[in-house]
């Protein structure tokens, strides 16, 4: 029997013969296969782009219902996977993207596809020029097969009181963890995720094997973030590695687009064609690094990667608590068991819970057993700075009302007021395809269209963006600019990493990258097991209800280094990667 399915203005024939999955199209399948695999065996005529495609799409029809990884399916990817067939049967292969399905975030500018950002404002919005990441995707051969749900306008919509979900948008709704797609059963849920997809950017059809990978964009966390949460490999590279033109920002100090893939090799090829070849114009922070000859970050691909590679690990907050800043050191005690970011220790903030502890154990166990010199405790000075005005930890990101104008001194307004000026100059770039004109035109819009849901969770973000005003708060953005790079770079990850002569540092999870990302540091995320309680615990005033069980949650190690520092990234997180194989697929379909 054959049904046709109508996704995304694509019509997909699939076949059922009494099973509940569908038998492969081809000799070829798609699921967990490397993009390399799919290069190899389009050489060999075992598979088409054609099919690679197609493959991809019914899985996408069959699985994505309950993960909504997809917001908008390019109805033309058929046709342009045909494009790269005839141009490889003519003996012209553009690049080792040829003919590969890659998944866009959809805030990432496609002349042929809607970008929305998530926003209802831009639910019908098609961009009048490609992203120059895009047009090195298409230049170098690759399929746009999507465009990926993601949290409205990179999560700068909401904030305190009523802070947005992660990945949820007006436009695409939620997105669901493959590995636990179940919504959350507590009376505080709305209906999300009880497991967490991390981030702004959905990594969940990657995870899935919907595509070959994806390209999510980070401004705090919003690559690492979903890689970890979805036991991918992401990579948010140093801030001017990947041109930001045609990319809806927050702020240019801390914007990139970063790529997500099931390995550290996926990572590497589809890096090497984000970063363009030469300096773009049109984005003045790509000058600040160079590219390796061809962009081939394969070359640094070396599964003896950790052999000799000086690795620090920051104790100090990411691994065991410490007192805030200007207060008593806390009292070791027995670190409580369950979810959440307590134990070892007593008072005090940061640390890690026994599961974290334990995997994390096991990862400085692989390091040395690899050959890596590994420097323990190489912490991060502006961590365990005793004056409040040198710690990091002090200024947090200015968020939500709490944080408006006259209650911001305690924190950083890089974010708000980059908003503010970095929004209202991409909208005048795209001259009268804009949807709206200034920020200020877009919150009277959502205001105007609250009951058709534009704002669900308000706009306290966009609401303190648009009190700055740029010229005469220049001076304070300036300071706290100068802060950031000074406390996070200069006398945290700098000094950590030169004074311990170490080649990267190691850290639990994905949460540095909220301070990685203000001086634009490189850090790549790699799988490293699971913890117990999925959704982010479920005990203590907010128990899940009896019988609700959540599943474990993917867990990662995170690498961080200098800036430009990628290439030395990719070979110690191959080494660790390959010493280490810890990704598990999720088990579709789901039940």
């Amino acid at each position: 029997m054959r049904v046709w399915m109508l996704l995304g203005g694509v019509a997909l024939a699939i076949g059922f013969a009494g099973q509940t999955t569908p038998a492969p199209a081809a000799s070829f399948s798609v699921v967990e296969a490397t993009i390399t695999d799919m290069q190899r065996a389009m050489q060999a005529h075992r598979v088409t782009s054609h099919e690679l495609v197609q493959q991809y799409l019914t899985r996408i029809a069959l699985y994505d219902k309950p993960i909504n990884a997809a917001i908008t399916i390019n109805p033309h990817a058929l046709d342009e996977a045909d494009a790269r067939d005839r141009e490889r049967a003519a003996g012209h292969v553009r690049g080792p993207l040829h003919g590969i399905p890659i998944a866009l975030k959809d805030n990432i500018h496609t002349v042929d596809i809607r970008t929305t950002g998530g926003a209802l404002a831009f639910a019908n919005f098609t961009p009048p020029f490609d992203a120059t990441l895009t047009k090195n995707l298409r230049d170098a051969g690759a399929v746009i097969i999507a465009k990926t749900v993601l949290t409205e306008l990179a999560n700068w919509v909401s904030g305190a009181p009523t802070p947005m979900p992660g990945n949820y948008s007006a436009v695409g709704g939620f997105a669901f963890n493959p590995y636990d797609p179940r919504p959350d059963p507590r009376a505080s849920s709305d209906g999300g995720p009880v497991m967490s997809t991390g981030g702004s950017s959905s990594g969940a059809g990657t995870a899935a094997n919907f595509w070959a990978a994806n390209v999510g964009t980070d401004t705090a966390g919003s690559v690492v973030n979903p890689a970890s949460l979805t036991m991918l490999v992401g990579l948010r590279p140093t801030t001017g590695r990947i041109s930001r033109h045609g990319i809806i920002p927050i702020t240019a100090d801390q914007d990139t687009a970063g790529p997500m893939a099931r390995t550290v090799a996926d990572t590497a090829i589809l890096f090497g064609v984000l970063e363009s070849a030469a300096p773009d114009p049109d984005d003045p922070a790509t000058n600040r690094c160079m590219p390796p000859p061809g962009r081939d970050y394969t070359r640094f691909l070396n599964p003896n990667g950790l052999r000799g590679a000086r690795i620090g690990i920051p104790r100090a907050y990411y691994y065991e608590r410490v007192a805030p800043a200007g207060e008593a050191a806390a009292t070791p005690t027995p670190a409580p068991p369950g979810g959440g970011r307590g134990g070892r220790g007593g008072g005090g903030r940061g640390g890690l819970n026994d599961a974290q502890t334990a995997l994390m154990n096991d990862a400085i166990e692989v390091l040395t057993r690899n050959g890596a010199v590994v420097v323990d405790p190489a912490n991060m000075p502006t961590v365990v700075e005793t004056d409040p005005a040198k710690n990091i930890l002090s200024f947090p990101i200015c968020s939500g009302l709490n944080n408006a104008k006259g209650k911001d001194d305690g924190c950083s307004v890089v974010l708000k007021y980059g908003m503010k000026r970095d929004f209202n100059a991409y909208l005048a770039s795209l001259g009268n395809a804009a949807p709206v004109r200034t920020l200020a035109d877009l919150r009277a819009w959502n205001t105007a269209h609250a009951r058709a849901g534009a704002i669900k969770y308000g706009q306290a973000n966009l609401d303190i963006s648009d009190e700055m005003d740029v010229a005469q708060d220049r001076a304070r953005y300036e300071a706290d600019r100068a802060r950031d790079i000074a406390l996070a770079g200069d006398q945290g990850f700098k000094a950590a990493i030169v004074d311990s002569k170490v080649d990267a540092l190691m850290f639990p999870g994905w949460a540095i990258s909220n301070l990685a990302s203000r001086p634009g540091y490189p850090e790549i995320v790699v799988p490293i097991g699971v913890t117990a309680g999925g959704g982010g615990g479920g005990g203590g005033a907010n128990p899940f209800p009896a019988g609700f069980t959540p599943k474990p949650s993917p867990y990662s190690a995170a690498f961080v280094g200098l800036p430009c520092s990628e290439p030395k990234l990719f070979e110690i997180a191959y080494g660790f990667e390959q010493a280490t194989k810890k990704r598990v697929p999720p088990q579709l379909p789901i039940k």
